[in-house]
């Protein structure tokens, strides 16, 4: 019944864009419980972006680079990445809460559910 699926990774070089999707479960979530996460080899999960009435958050790595975006009607969050960089590279998570909240969650451990992740590799 809960279900996460991410797409849209791949492989572009520095400077390029991807938009990654994430198709939600409609009966469990809304877009606003919605996040996007990013691990690299070695790292720790470290937030993304995440979307409240409507109105983006970005960690700073990615502010002013990406945006985040909703579409109801397909029950679909996407990331639009633009200007990537070879630091970008990482397995890439869309997350759900467990609870709707009014505060914006911007740690892994504020969100239950996970996606398979999606790559993306920027090459210099």
């Amino acid at each position: 019944q809960v279900q996460l699926v991410e797409s849209g990774g791949g492989l572009v070089q520095a400077g390029g864009s991807l938009r990654l999707s994430c198709v939600y479960s409609v009966r469990t979530f809304t877009s606003d419980d919605i996040a996007w996460f990013r691990q690299a080899p070695g790292k720790a999960r470290e937030f993304v972006a995440t979307i409240k009435w409507s109105r983006g958050y970005y960690g700073d790595s990615v502010k002013d680079r990406f945006t985040i975006s909703s579409d109801n009607s397909k029950n679909t969050v996407y990331l639009q990445m633009n200007n990537l960089k070879p630091d970008d590279t990482a397995v890439y998570y869309c997350a759900a809460k467990r609870i709707s909240t009014i505060v914006v969650k911007t740690h892994d451990y504020d969100y239950y559910y996970w996606g398979q992740g999606t790559q993306v590799t920027v090459s210099s």
